[in-house]
């Protein structure tokens, strides 16, 4: 295809079948890609032989249909294990781990049919919204190989947004989805916690923070990747069932006019750069237009508290995962900064405390379920700041108030993860450098349908990946 941003899972799978395209050409399209973009953008790493990906492709065209994926090329996000392929996690602990097993949502891909080719890059261990680690380096923003692509699925929102691949799984503990999609005019989908379930290792009962989710540049793609990954998994205690078929869903558009609750800076407490708030408002007037009601919503609770509880519990989740690394000095001389200080952080932590910031947590999850009695949609930024320098970790100052963590320019993100609500970021817009913003919008517990068929009529009223692609890709 002359535009690699054309695919769809739809289209290619509609062409392959009336014998106009096959999943081999597909796969020499997709390569062909990456030859030409990932050298300068470094999206895709540990890529496979490309010898032995065709012949897997030929293979695709010979047998029967095995599932939605059939024949599709994916990379897969470098913090999960897949079977045969260096799974380093951005980190220099792991840069030689190839691993003997999948894991399950690389083994739900491949079930679906996918060829995995390689990975997509990732800060290490996820931490942070800036994709760089010294395994691979930095990964660069399509729309500007200077800036950076977000994170912590940097890679993954990269390569969509250059047509590296058609979709990309992803996961999200503070914006590791929406922030990248915002920042590559993509689209990202944290659904709600035990929609996707994780890796049953370790503690599966406390940790509630991070979940795995789909990237693509439609909402069908989406919902199409979404319908794969998600589903129970019994030895997951937070695994969710009775799950609908997100695909059929978004065909219908919402019931109702929907009630929408605009959030903007959170009453102030947030610092924006100067023009988030603005393109995400010239947004909210598509759902205008689609006969919804935008309300502008005051603060529902106090940030500070959030953000107590949130640190409190991100660094008892991190420390929990990492101790172990953390007491093995030589493992402990390689971990980046932010690594250390999280597991610190958390090792320091009381009992009381941990419970403390769980009690505010319950309290949040209690006022955001009075809120969608009134609302059905919370729209939020999905950032603070539009893309900066690449060779920045982390913006210390948001608008002149200073940070007071690496992570703190991503606070916005927060009032969904902290109670795992389902939050969608959708492309809002460019900046007037020409960089991508994108609003998450977020609902209430288990209505991920209702937020797709959402996000499905403000993708055909605005179709940002297709209509402002960037710029080199369509060249």
């Amino acid at each position: 295809m002359k535009n690699p941003l054309d695919p769809t899972l739809a289209t290619i799978h509609a062409l392959v079948a009336e014998g106009t395209y096959s999943y081999e050409q597909l796969m020499l399209d997709t390569l062909s890609t990456i030859r030409r973009y990932n050298p300068t953008i470094n999206a895709i790493v540990a890529l496979q032989d490309e010898s032995t990906l065709i012949a897997k492709a030929q293979q695709a065209d010979r047998a029967p249909v095995s599932g939605t994926l059939h024949g599709i090329p994916m990379a897969v996000k470098d913090l999960v294990n897949v079977k045969g392929i260096v799974s380093a996690f951005g980190s220099p602990i792991l840069r030689d781990n190839v691993p003997d097993d999948d894991d399950l949502i690389a083994e739900r891909l491949r079930d679906a049919g996918a060829i995995i080719i390689g990975k997509t890059n990732t800060p290490e261990y996820g931490f942070g919204s800036q994709t760089y680690n010294s395994v691979y380096g930095a990964t660069g923003n399509p729309y500007d190989v200077k800036k950076t692509c977000g994170g912590s699925s940097g890679g993954a929102a990269a390569a969509l947004a250059s047509g590296m691949v058609v979709v990309a799984d992803g996961s999200d503990m503070m914006g590791s989805l929406r922030n990248p999609a915002a920042f590559c005019n993509v689209y990202g989908f944290r659904p709600t916690y035990g929609l996707v379930p994780g890796e049953p290792k370790g503690d599966t009962f406390l940790h509630q923070l991070a979940t795995l989710g789909p990237m693509a540049r439609t909402i069908e793609d989406l919902a199409t990747l979404l319908d794969v990954i998600a589903g129970p998994d019994d030895r997951h205690p937070h695994s969710v069932h009775n799950i609908p078929d997100f695909t059929k869903s978004i065909a219908s558009a919402p019931g109702r006019p929907q009630r929408i609750g605009w959030l903007g800076d959170w009453g102030g407490a947030l610092p924006m750069e100067p023009g988030v708030l603005e393109v995400c408002e010239q947004a909210l007037k598509v759902f205008e237009k689609a006969g919804h009601t935008i309300d502008a919503v005051p603060a529902p609770y106090d940030s500070e508290q959030l953000w107590k509880s949130w640190t409190t519990l991100r660094s008892f989740a991190i420390a929990s995962n990492l101790s172990e690394t953390y007491e093995n000095e030589e493992e402990r001389s390689q971990l980046k900064p932010e690594a250390i200080f999280e597991i610190e952080s958390g090792l320091s932590l009381s009992g009381t405390e941990i419970a403390n910031a769980s009690l505010i947590r319950s309290n949040w999850f209690v006022k955001a379920a009075k809120l969608f009695e009134h609302y059905d949609v919370l729209v939020l930024p999905s950032c603070q700041v539009f893309p900066f320098d690449k060779s920045t970790h982390w913006p210390t100052h948001v608008n002149e108030k200073p940070m007071s963590s690496y992570h703190r320019w991503m606070e916005v993100v927060i009032p969904a993860s902290l109670i795992g609500l389902p939050a969608l970021n959708v492309p809002a817009g460019f900046s007037s450098a020409g960089l991508p913003m994108g609003m998450q919008l977020m609902g209430a517990r288990n209505s991920d349908s209702a937020l797709l068929q959402l996000g499905s009529q403000y993708h055909d009223a605005t179709r940002w990946p297709q209509k402002r692609p960037p710029y080199d890709v369509t060249a």
